[in-house]
């Protein structure tokens, strides 16, 4: 058949889905190109041109843009016949010779054995994916239809372009959600690295099919059975194993060749997303389902868009695995980020949710070669991203749990239980003690250690990655701040009723319920967890309670007179914080500011930040601080020093001997003589406070100290 044939051909294909304009530009190409390779042959003996029409025939498999089967036939002009890029411009647009233009430099990329010229050229393709994801579209086409090929290449040569096929090809495929190309991809590599491996799995794969044949038609004719008499519409497809994944699993999980074979695996294919519940339903009335072995990837889908509903049964004596999906799922399935440009003039939900997934993958994966320090690490933290979606890691016990990745301790901890989740206070990883926030890595062994009243911190909110754990870490915080905001609340309020003269026992339960009314809450508790909350000033609440419900601001009387300070702990939880900018301890003259929403926060009384006219100053709170605080509070410190050898040692040393303890210290230097060093302590009072800074002060290096306060 002569390559003009084919291009009819493959005319004929696209107007499946393209109009005749674009399928003339696509035409166009392929001719330009051809005469560009006139005289080029394979090592097969082919015309040249026969690799880029392949090319696009699997990209128009795949139902892609003309664009990018314009860029198929030429992905080769400007490296192997001197054409430049700025030609293609002015013949087919910028579009198209950016993408050949890309294409080109992806295949000029060798990745060689020696890791650091291989992580330099995933960055290059970094770059290349981020301007158009395209371009590794088609490169995958052309690596795909080289591997078909790969025959009359000298050894050497097979070997190096299976390993990168393998190593990069195939897992970028998976990750942009593209199985079949992927499944491929890994088979041919497979085939062209293990040949004797690959025939003899290939063979008794072959032989157990025939000997299996009656079971799995038994087994397809019970499943088709239940549908019809549910009348649920679905196709039943066997499922085929392929022989990279085989050799891997035989290899890796240890497994022997009888024991990955005697699981029978089907697909079935259906309309709707709830017709595939409606499924699972039918085949799991037929034959029972293995406890812990059903997967929802429709409500949860992979990191690459993959979804489809997955269960094992145990029915004839034999496992059997079932995947249900939708035609949609099973499109995207197959071809992955491709699917985008096959739904784009009906974009669905599910592809639109697909691309934002690349569009972010690739985006993560610029902002990692940013923060890389060198290309090595850059491939590193690619190839965690490239591999599983999910991490494996063991309990003290021995017992496997399954986490997204990027998980940490915390989310391993909620994952168990959520009463343990709560609790927790540290963890043990492979039996040293690590950080709840850091990410886990499959195959570690992690250890929860819990206290007995500790609470979820909501800093834990910034690094979980689960939905369990990030909603019950909320739900306690809610519960928490409730009960704290009541808390706060009923203190300030007691306050102010007490600059009236009175206090809530003596208020009638009438004149409660009309304040309440008034306020529009339904109930006093949620009218004090206002004050509480910051929300509503409790001078004006406690006015209302003791004059009547219709009083209102404007017509306010003067603020009572202070009564008695409010008594603060200083461990009062996630609704008394202290301010920053003073950095007030136990022993300050302290006030208190609300803040709507967010509770009370406590400054110094001489801090700048203030408000300094009458009617900001009357709404601070004065507080007293409670006399037995044992707690630790951050302090700045400013030293300025003569700088000689071991003085910075010397101030730790004090600040240790008058049990202290340093948070950060940090030298600025002023001159060669003298300099400037910021410390900042922690201390549980003025009179710690004192301490340290006077052990700091017999130092004979050190000429000034002073707090700061800013």
């Amino acid at each position: 058949m002569s390559a003009e044939a084919t291009v009819e051909g493959l005319a004929k294909e696209l107007s499946s889905y393209l109009d005749t304009h674009r399928i003339n530009q696509v035409r166009r190409a392929y001719y330009y190109a051809e005469q560009a390779h006139e005289g080029q042959m394979r090592r097969s003996g082919d015309r040249y041109i026969t690799h880029p029409l392949a090319v696009a025939h699997i990209l128009a498999d795949l139902k892609l843009d003309h664009q990018s089967l314009m860029a198929a036939m030429l992905h080769d002009v400007i490296e192997d016949t001197g054409i430049p890029k700025d030609a293609l411009s002015d013949q087919f647009g910028d579009d198209v010779a950016e993408l050949v233009d890309g294409v080109s430099k992806l295949t000029q990329i060798e990745f060689r054995s020696r890791a650091e010229a291989q992580a330099e050229n995933f960055q290059k393709m970094t770059l290349a994916m981020a301007r158009d994801i395209r371009v590794i579209l088609v490169k995958l086409a052309d690596r795909l239809h080289n591997m078909r090929t790969l025959g009359p290449m000298p050894y050497e040569k097979r070997q190096r372009i299976a390993n990168e096929t393998l190593d990069i090809y195939a897992p970028i495929a998976n990750r942009l959600g593209m199985h079949s190309i992927c499944t491929e991809l890994e088979d041919l590599g497979f085939a062209s690295l293990y040949p004797m491996r690959s025939r003899y799995i290939s063979k008794a794969v072959d032989k157990l099919r025939g000997s299996h044949r009656e079971i799995i038609d038994e087994i397809r004719g019970k499943l088709q059975e239940k549908l019809e008499e549910r009348g649920l519409p679905g196709r039943i497809l066997g499922r085929e194993k392929h022989l990279n994944s085989i050799y891997n699993k035989m290899k890796f999980k240890q497994k022997s060749f009888h024991e990955i074979m005697d699981v029978y695996a089907f697909r079935i294919i259906t309309d709707t997303e709830d017709d595939c519940y409606r499924i699972l339903g039918a085949v799991h009335s037929l034959y029972k389902p293995l406890p812990g072995r059903f997967k929802d990837y429709i409500a949860m889908p992979k990191a690459n868009g993959y979804q489809s509903l997955h269960t094992t049964l145990f029915g004839m004596h034999v496992n059997i695995e079932v995947q249900i999906r939708t035609e949609e799922m099973e499109h995207i399935a197959n071809n992955g980020i491709a699917a985008h440009w096959m739904y784009k003039n009906e974009p669905s939900s599910v592809t639109s949710v697909n691309q934002s997934r690349v569009d972010r993958w690739v985006k993560g994966l610029m902002e990692m070669r940013e923060r890389a320090d060198d290309s090595l690490e850059f491939i590193e933290h690619v190839k965690v991203d490239l591999f599983p979606d999910e991490i494996y890691v063991f309990t003290p016990k021995g017992k496997i749990m399954e986490l997204p990745s990027g998980a940490t301790p915390v989310d391993f901890a909620y994952a168990i239980h959520t009463d343990i989740g709560n609790a927790t206070v540290a963890c043990r990883i492979n039996r040293n003690l690590g950080s709840l926030s850091q990410p886990l890595q499959s195959g570690q062994t992690v250890e929860v250690i819990t206290a007995p009243g500790a609470r979820p911190n909501p800093a834990w909110l910034s690094f979980v990655v689960t939905g369990k754990a990030r909603s019950s870490i909320r739900h306690v915080l809610k519960n928490q701040k409730r009960a704290e905001s009541l808390e706060l609340g009923k203190a300030l309020l007691k306050k102010s009723l007490k600059g009236f003269g009175t206090s809530l026992s003596k208020i009638g339960e009438s004149q409660i319920e009309a304040v309440v009314r008034h306020n529009q809450v339904s109930s006093l508790d949620d009218l004090v967890s206002e004050i509480g909350l910051g929300n509503r000033m409790a001078y004006l609440v406690a006015r209302q309670l003791v004059s009547g419900a219709e009083e209102d601001a404007d017509t306010a009387p003067q603020v009572p007179s202070e009564g008695s300070p409010v008594t603060i702990r200083g461990t009062e939880g996630l609704l008394v914080r202290f301010a920053s900018c003073c950095k007030p301890i136990p022993g300050d003259p302290v006030v208190g500011v609300m803040d709507s929403g967010k509770g009370m926060m406590i400054h110094s009384d001489t801090c700048s930040r203030l408000p300094d006219d009458n009617d900001g100053r009357a709404r601070l709170t004065h507080l007293k601080w409670a006399k037995d605080i044992t707690d630790e509070f951050s302090v700045e410190l400013r030293l300025e020093l003569e700088r000689q050898r071991g003085v910075i040692a010397e101030v730790a040393n004090a600040v240790a001997m008058a049990d202290g303890n340093i948070e950060r210290i940090n030298v600025e230097e002023q001159n060669a003589r003298l300099g400037v060093v910021s410390l900042v302590v922690h201390v549980n009072g003025r009179r710690h406070l004192a301490r340290v800074m006077r052990r700091i002060r017999n130092i004979r290096a050190v000429t000034h100290i002073n707090r700061v306060r800013h």
